[in-house]
């Protein structure tokens, strides 16, 4: 695909002679006419049956443009008719040079009237902050590397009830960058599966994850499954999973990595453009879980794992609010929520002001579990912002941030021009820098954008 049809492609496009269309158009005007009569015939034959079936007109019309279009294997057939002098050198190079035309014009007009993201807006609310106070949680969580098993594990373990109240169900997908093989494949690790999976590290997730079931004592729910993807297709197999389960939240492993001093090991820029590809897309709220692989072993040495909320304002920090309201009945997690005041706040009749307010009210009056606390603190400005988020970062073991703030957002034009990941926001970035020395895990929240 990568070499030899190029090659192909190159080679048969030099045998053209635009000249010879020129000379010969008068014995070669008939096999244009055909040409044209069958690309007209080919778009109403795919035009009016999407109408029929009450598709969208801009639709109608990319079906019937993809469905009449010539593409790049139409090449080899007019080279081998031409090799064995069924065709005329005229009409083969009018052929080759529709197809070309073909192939650059219709990815344009289909980008028009076509927009892929389409299929993955969702006609009801996916996100954690919509959900009935006693339904059940369900995380579609995302493995791309070995190293990512172990973060996601402990993270899944913050939010399992041993009283079995607020039970979660969870959907594992292994990642595997495709290679060697055109057709994606998504395979299911169900009991019933006969399909035998002979990499070591897909049978280190399965087993990770079934010790992980037996540890839940009936709380938690898995099913695992795997996508071999090439890794610009990776988002799609994630979205589609994720519109198929109905969950509410999609993990995704961030892409840096560190050391097990706490030194900064190295960026995966594959990881990184699959989850700006996710936060354009995804059919539900999104978390971009940067794991130091401290709060995993800390947790076993303490009591409580320390986890902290920045609440400034706006949807995401509203859904970073609402999954962490749902770890409060575990008793071995101490939740803090930081509220940041700014100076630019004004009491208003903005919409988001007042669910902010009102979020915040039902946690003050719902204050009453000794692992839950509740603290303000006023900023004023991008400097003191930075400062009080790096002080906060020693305190805990994991900090939930929304990635966007809205209305309620400081001034953060200072600190935006250093940004170095955009898509973990200004303070997910802040907590995510590669000199920070803290051990603070982040997750990054994003609400449900396409509903």
């Amino acid at each position: 695909m990568n070499l030899f049809i190029p090659i192909t492609i190159a080679f048969s496009s030099a045998r053209c002679d635009i000249m010879r269309i020129i000379y010969e158009l008068d014995d070669i005007l008939y096999n244009v006419f055909l040409t044209g009569l069958t690309l007209v015939l080919k778009l109403v034959a795919g035009f009016v049956p999407c109408l029929y079936c009450k598709l969208p007109l801009k639709e109608s019309f990319a079906v019937a443009i993809l469905l009449s279009c010539k593409s790049f294997p139409e090449i080899f057939i007019y080279e081998s008719t031409f090799n064995e002098k069924y065709l005329s050198h005229a009409t083969y190079s009018f052929l080759i040079i529709y197809v070309l035309i073909n192939t650059a014009i219709v990815p344009v007009v289909l980008k028009s009237l076509y927009d892929p993201k389409r299929k993955y807006v969702g006609y009801q609310k996916r996100n954690i902050l919509s959900l009935k106070p006693n339904s059940d949680l369900r995380i579609l969580t995302c493995v791309r590397r070995p190293d990512n098993i172990s973060g996601t594990i402990a993270f899944l373990q913050l939010l399992s009830s041993p009283n079995h109240q607020l039970p979660i169900v969870v959907t594992v997908l292994h990642l595997v960058k495709l290679i060697g093989q055109i057709v994606p494949v998504l395979i299911s690790h169900s009991k019933n599966s006969k399909r035998l999976i002979k990499d070591s590290y897909i049978n280190t997730t399965i087993l990770a994850f079934n010790q992980f079931i037996k540890e839940s004592l009936g709380s938690t729910t898995v099913s695992m499954f795997t996508a071999l993807s090439h890794e610009n297709l990776m988002h799609e197999d994630i979205c589609m999973l994720a519109l198929d389960q109905a969950t509410s939240i999609i993990v995704v492993p961030s892409g840096r990595t560190w050391t097990t001093d706490g030194v900064f090991k190295s960026d995966d820029e594959a990881i990184r453009r699959l989850n700006m590809s996710l936060l354009e897309r995804a059919p539900c709220s999104i978390g971009i879980l940067v794991d130091r692989g401290h709060f995993l072993r800390r947790g076993k040495k303490k009591k409580n794992i320390d986890v902290g909320v920045i609440f400034i304002g706006g949807k995401d920090d509203r859904e970073a609010l609402s999954l962490v309201n749902r770890m409060k009945d575990n008793p071995k997690v101490r939740v803090t929520v930081i509220r940041l005041i700014s100076n630019q706040e004004t009491e208003s009749t903005n919409w988001d002001y007042i669910l902010d307010h009102e979020i915040i009210k039902e946690l003050k009056n719902s204050e009453t579990t000794n692992n839950f606390a509740y603290i303000e603190r006023n900023v004023h400005g991008g400097p003191e912002v930075a400062t009080t988020v790096l002080f906060l970062a020693e305190e805990y073991d994991l900090m939930v941030v929304g990635r966007d703030h809205g209305m309620s957002s400081p001034d953060f034009s200072g600190l935006k021009e250093w940004i170095e990941l955009p898509e973990l926001g200004v303070i997910g970035d802040l907590l995510a820098v590669r000199d920070l020395r803290s051990r603070v895990s982040v997750l990054v929240v994003q609400q449900q954008h396409h509903a």
